[in-house]
Parts: C-alpha cells; sequence; structure tokens
C-alpha cells in the first residue's frame, strides 16, 4: 500500500501518520498532487554516514559529480562579517 497524503491530509491525519511510521513505513507528502517530503522513522534506519549516503545513492537523491573531487579552499577571512549578516538579516 503507497501511503501518500497531501498537505492538508497530513494535517488531519498527523497522528495516524505517526503510528504508520513507528511500524517502519514510509509517508510521502505531496503539495498540489507533487511529492514534496517523506516522513520515516529514525529508529532502525541508516546512522552510519556512509550507510546513509548509499541509501540516498540508490534513491537517486545523491548523485557523484562526472569529474575528479576537487579539494575545499578557505575562503579569506573578512572580520565582522557574522556581525554584517545579522544586521542584515534584521533590516
Amino acid at each position: 500500500m503507497l501511503w501518500e497524503y497531501s498537505v492538508s491530509e497530513a494535517k488531519t491525519h498527523f497522528s495516524q501518520i505517526l503510528r504508520e511510521v513507528r511500524k517502519g513505513k514510509t509517508v510521502t507528502i505531496s503539495y498540489r498532487g507533487k511529492p514534496v517530503a517523506e516522513i520515516r522513522s529514525i529508529l532502525g534506519g541508516p546512522f552510519a554516514v556512509e550507510e546513509r549516503l548509499e541509501d540516498l545513492e540508490r534513491r537517486g537523491i545523491l548523485v557523484h559529480p562526472a569529474g575528479p573531487r576537487q579539494p575545499l579552499k578557505m575562503g579569506p577571512r573578512r572580520p565582522g562579517a557574522l556581525k554584517r549578516f545579522l544586521v542584515e538579516r534584521d533590516e
């Protein structure tokens, strides 16, 4: 059985959704007929990073880049960047 609810149905049946998730089912939430979210149990699920990455790859959510990986480079430090960000955010 496919467990899919619209946003409004999910609001109405949230307790039922949680009961199903606790049983190990994955529930999909759709908005205007398109899936936008999944609710699944974190108990008994993949906790190791490697297992989670493999799960995401199997589901087609994570894809590796075509070329070789480039090392991450640290950007220049700019004193006061956090303060500027907070001020801009509050404007």
